[in-house]
Formats: C-alpha cells, structure tokens, sequence
C-alpha cells in the first residue's frame, strides 16, 4: 500500500495527498512557480488588489464533490486563474491517476476554505510547508476548481497510447478544426490537462493554482495560463449581465443554471458515447484567448460600435428594438430600409446559422500589460461548456467568416479538454476513467 500524508482536517482515507505530491510540493518549493502567456506581470497585480470583490462573501464555498464539477454552472465568480498542463515525458498511467487523486484532494481542502496537507505553517521548520500560505485568512472566497483532460492525454501528437487510455476516448475529443482568422500561437494552445479557477478574491485563485503546480512538480508542469477578472458571463439570474473590455454588455442570452433546459446542454449523458461512458455527468470545456485590437476600436463612431455587435451600448437592447433581453427581430428594417440589425452583425451571426446551438459561457476579461509596440494587450478569456463540442464548433464557423467583430479582434489562444464529472464523497476526479 502506499504510503499517505497526515490527513487533512476533517478528510478521510482515500482524500489525502499521496507521499508523491508531497515530495511534488517539497521540490516545488525550490524549483519556483513557472507560469505561461505572459501572465507574470498580472499575478503582481492581482496580489496586489487582494481583498475580494466588492461586496463579495469571503466566507462563501461550493462544495467540491457532487454528481458534476464546481464552476461550470455556478454563479460566475469575479476572478479566474486559468493553467493548461503537459504531463511530464516520463509520467507512466500511475502517475496521471495519482496526480487526479492529489490534485482532488488539495481542490477539496482549499474549496472549504482549508490549508493543503499540514498546512502553510506546521510545526516542523527544516521543511517546504505543504501549502504556499498567501491565502492564509482570506477564506474560500467562492473558490471552484474545475479540471480538465485534454485529446493527447488519451493519444498523443504522434499517435502514440501513451497512458493506455485511448479505447476510452470521447470520440468527439479531438482538437479544434481551424478557424477562419484563426492567429493562433503554440505556447497558448493546448494541453494535456487544464485546471480552472475561479473565486472573488484574485489571490485566492492564484493560491489555488500555485498549490496544484507545486503538487504537480515531476509528474506536470505548466504550459500557459491566463488571469482573468470582471466576468464577461452570468450562468445565474440573480446575476446581472457584466460588460467586456469593449463596453457592450456580453453574453445577454447566456444558458442559466435555473433554466430546465440548461441541463440537456451542458451535461455529457450516459449513452452519448458507448465508449466514453466515464465521461457521463462531465461536459466538454472549450477555451479561447480573443485579444481585442483596442486602441482601434476606441476610434470608432458609436454608431459603427452598434453596428458591429448589433445592440445599443447602454442597455444592451438589439437594434431591432426593445431592452436587454427582448428577442432579436432579424427581419426588422431600419429607417434607410437596410435590416436594422447588420446583415454583419456579431449577434445576428451568434444567433443564426447554427441550428439552435447554444452554450454555457464563463468569460472574463484580461490585461497582459502592453505589447512591443507599445499597444494594449487586452481581450476577453472565452470559456464555453457544453454537452458536445460541435455546439461551439456551430457558433464559431459561423462568426468566423463573416462577422464585422473580426476586424477588431484576433482569435491567439485555444483548448479543448473533456470535464470528468464531479468527485464522489472521498472520491477524486477522474476516478470513472480508471474504474
């Protein structure tokens, strides 16, 4: 039997850090944090403003195991910490199951608001703490963590079954088609494994992250990641539609938690796929890196702004008529006798031409600092969720070849990674996969 860690608090047998993620965060703690997309400068900063959401409960938690995964239809917190893995070249079958098993049991502690293994300040001295200690005090915050497996976890990029697992691939797990526009670049695309985070304290999610890097020490290491702040989507009606880095309110028609329907979209069935049954209660995460040409869309009249998304900047209502949430009348004219919402127009093309396709949208804003020349290097971190991957595939063709958004926003990172569904009590994610 292996040999486990002291127990958490309140955790039992089958919830503690394995002797391996141990020796992850011990050898962690020497190596340091690695962290991907340029995203260094903005952990400053979120550090920084800690503190919380305005108004945010530092006291509020979502459990971490259930029937599906925390933070996919949970109320949209205010930060996020995105990571996208690679396993280790040598890592064996064991290791990935093990590292399931660790990360599970870190996400359980930190989501109730709890330190990782023995904790940020235990009694012995002449060792690493298992947990970073930056978010000591600061309670759970609405912590969620979501984690991810991506296509080259079951086949690798040379064909290769590396862990075994390739007769339990979701047939519909395979990397995105291009896009296009598409201006991809190598080091934000893909990934072995993902791990979202999101709360209302900025550094609580990156505690979140920095922890489950140092577990995964000689087993992962990060690929890219992202920070994100002011949500750009609401997954509940108590929450108000939040705006994007363009100032137009985003995702008005967003799949909500309480709506019947949103079930149906958004959860893997049992019977979807004969061969993917594990995958039953889990969803499919599909994430893209949009940046936003700024600085020459704040030269635009507001009536080219409204023309281009196809609603009115102040209340959010389409052109058509109405307020935020009226039905869009595409067959509306305008008074020059031109369709009042553009033939063009970002929503027309969301809304149309997909054959009723529709997703769970977790996005946020971001703020790299400024490129090379000088300019703004800001956008939107897309998330979608959904019970297919194609139902994002509809959307993006779409609006990828003819939407009048295109020429102010360049498409630069993307991943897709199956969400197992959520931890049984004691349990770990990922589990069904290796039953």
């Amino acid at each position: 039997m292996r040999d486990e860690a002291p127990d958490v608090a309140g955790t039992s047998e089958r919830t503690r850090l394995s002797r391996r993620g141990l020796l992850g965060l011990a050898g962690a703690g020497a190596a340091g944090l690695v962290v991907g997309g340029g995203a260094g400068a903005g952990i400053a900063l979120a550090a920084a403003s800690a503190g919380g959401a305005s108004g945010a409960d530092t006291n509020a938690r979502y459990p971490f195991e259930g029937s599906n995964q925390a933070g996919i239809t949970t109320p949209v917190q205010d930060r996020l910490h995105f990571a996208s893995f690679d396993l280790s070249s040598s890592a064996t079958r064991d290791d990935l199951a093990s590292l399931l098993k660790d990360w599970s049991a870190a996400a359980r502690a930190m989501a109730a608001g709890k330190d990782v293994g023995s904790g940020a300040v235990p009694d012995a001295l002449t060792y690493p703490p298992d947990d970073t200690g930056e978010a000591l005090g600061l309670g759970p915050s609405g912590l969620t963590i979501t984690i991810g497996l991506g296509p080259t976890v079951f086949t690798a990029t040379d064909g290769s079954d590396r862990f075994g697992l390739r007769a339990k691939q979701p047939k519909l797990l395979q990397p995105l088609p291009r896009f296009s526009g598409d201006a991809l670049q190598a080091g934000l695309t893909g990934g072995d494994l993902c791990i979202q985070a999101c709360a209302d304290d900025p550094q609580v999610a990156v505690h979140a992250i920095r922890n489950l890097s140092r577990i995964a020490f000689g087993r992962a290491s990060i690929r890219w990641s992202q920070l994100g702040f002011g949500r750009t989507s609401s997954t509940s009606t108590s929450q108000v539609t939040a705006r994007n880095l363009m100032g137009f309110k985003d995702g008005t028609a967003n799949l909500k938690a309480e709506e019947p329907s949103t079930a149906e979209s958004v959860w893997v069935q049992a019977g979807d796929d004969a061969a993917a049954d594990w995958l039953a209660g889990g969803s499919y995460l599909v994430a893209r890196k949009i940046r936003m040409l700024i600085e020459d869309w704040d030269h635009q009249q507001l009536g080219e702004q409204e023309r281009v998304f196809g609603r009115d900047k102040g209340e959010g209502a389409p052109l058509s008529g109405g307020t935020e949430f009226t039905a869009l009348d595409l067959d509306s004219v305008g008074p020059a006798g031109k369709p009042a919402i553009d033939r063009a127009a970002h929503v027309r093309l969301a809304h149309s031409s997909t054959s009723g396709a529709v997703i769970l949208r977790r996005g946020f804003n971001f703020v790299d600092g400024n490129d090379d020349l000088g300019l703004l290097s800001a956008g939107l971190f897309f998330i979608a969720y959904g019970r297919s991957p194609e139902q994002f595939i509809a959307i993006q063709r779409s609006l990828a070849g003819h939407d009048a958004l295109n020429e102010y926003i360049k498409h630069i990172g993307s991943g897709i990674w199956a969400v197992p569904p959520g931890a049984s009590p004691g349990g770990w994610v990922g589990e069904t996969l290796f039953a």
